[in-house]
């Protein structure tokens, strides 16, 4: 998917206190986008995290936070059929 000249797939909030939420991203290419990541439901989101008492964690999950996280989350929440294709 090209997103040359897609602002709207790349956002970032350097006025929030907990920017950057993550260390192992370079804050110039930090996305804030998806702060909330709407995999989080998503049992096969493709992400790094854990399950702990049945809860799962995302603390040191960085695919939302990277470039590429708006082509990724979006194909695969319409894999997912957790978002419309386009009309």
């Amino acid at each position: 998917m090209d997103l040359t000249g897609r602002h709207y797939t790349w956002f970032q909030n350097r006025a929030c206190e907990y920017f950057p939420c993550h260390d192992d991203v370079a804050e110039e290419e930090f996305n804030c986008l998806f702060c909330y990541c709407p995999l989080y439901r998503a049992e096969n989101c493709g992400g790094a995290f854990v399950v702990k008492n049945g809860v799962k964690n995302c603390s040191y999950c960085l695919l939302p936070h990277n470039s590429e996280s708006f082509a990724y989350i979006a194909a695969k929440l319409r894999e997912e059929n957790m978002f419309p294709e386009k009309p």
